[in-house]
């Protein structure tokens, strides 16, 4: 969160005594985040709790299931006031999460829960951030792993590969295991996507066949699909950071000599292709793992042009 946001005084929102985590509502919602979303929405209940008792109460010392209508508009307007329309409307999903569960734990009645979160949506009209890779772009960040012939360039190869053809998410990658990879089927087991939703997505043969390359140096064995190497070229099989990924991809950038670009961006490629490719959006959706065809629709770039051809297959006389 960039800067501090108003104070609200409310003072009487400070929680009395220390609840149970397991009873708590704000640490039930965060227990349900997988770990790329954790981060995020923590921050933003701890600056909505700082807002509403200057700065008294975090997100574990707030009594949520006391917020009424009054205080919940009030960081309504204080968020767009502070914030990009993505980035208030983000905090206000989180505050709801938590007011749901703050009425699931009989902590609120169903009536102050409804008033509560009755607020209007915030559009969102920013552009999404990043951009999409071309193909000769992918090729020269391959072939610089290639032809270092290295144990570490062959897992690099392996990375990009997963990236390119499946648009995981870096924390979906670093978090598979060698037991979620299906040989036969081409596929990858996500089993902690976001929002811990599970999906299956699939590889294309290029992609297989350098997994293939990586798994002969890695070894077929139990544990982080994708692992340490050593300078040395020695495997441990431990798993990476997000981070991780993120240097990885941005030292091949640079080898290539092109411009630096960031996982996600991968991801966006990813949706704008298969689009392009002429795939429906719900089974562009269900790949991305994403939990509304609204979001994949953002990676449509199609543009007027498809639109316009669409219609001419209507018939007016059959």
């Amino acid at each position: 969160m960039s800067g501090q946001i108003r104070s609200i005084h409310f003072p009487e929102l400070k929680l009395q005594q220390p609840l149970p985590l397991t009873l708590h509502p704000a640490a039930v919602y965060l227990s349900s985040l997988g770990e790329g979303s954790l981060r995020t929405m923590r921050e933003s209940l701890n600056a909505i709790a700082a807002l509403l008792t200057n700065g008294d109460c975090d997100h574990l010392t707030l009594d949520w299931s006391q917020l009424r209508y009054q205080h919940t508009v009030a960081v309504r307007t204080a968020l767009l006031n502070r914030h990009a329309p993505a980035t208030a409307s983000k905090m206000l999903c989180a505050l709801r999460r938590v007011l749901k569960e703050a009425q699931r734990l009989g902590l609120m009645n169903a009536d102050d829960y409804a008033r509560a979160v009755d607020l209007p949506s915030i559009k969102e009209t920013r552009e999404l951030k990043g951009r999409a890779l071309s193909g000769a772009e992918i090729k020269a960040i391959m072939r610089v792993c290639e032809e270092e012939g290295t144990v570490i360039g062959k897992r690099d190869l392996a990375v990009i590969a997963i990236l390119r053809s499946s648009g995981l998410r870096r924390g979906e990658l670093v978090n598979l295991q060698w037991e979620d990879y299906s040989p036969r089927e081409g596929s990858l087991k996500v089993r902690r996507g976001k929002g811990r939703r599970s999906r299956l997505v699939y590889l294309s043969q290029e992609a297989c066949d350098d997994l293939e390359v990586w798994l002969e140096c890695r070894g077929r064995v139990p544990g982080a699909l994708i692992c340490a190497v050593s300078w040395a070229g020695k495997v441990a099989i431990r798993q990476l950071s997000s981070d991780a990924i993120l240097k990885i991809l941005r030292k091949r950038a640079k080898q290539a000599g092109v411009e630096e670009f960031s996982p996600h961006d991968f991801r966006r490629t990813f949706c704008s292709d298969l689009l392009d490719a002429g795939v429906d959006i719900v089974t562009v959706q269900k790949l991305a793992g994403h939990a509304s065809p609204m979001t994949t629709s953002k990676y449509d770039r199609r543009g007027e042009a498809v639109k316009r051809r669409a219609v001419q297959n209507l018939r007016l006389r059959g």
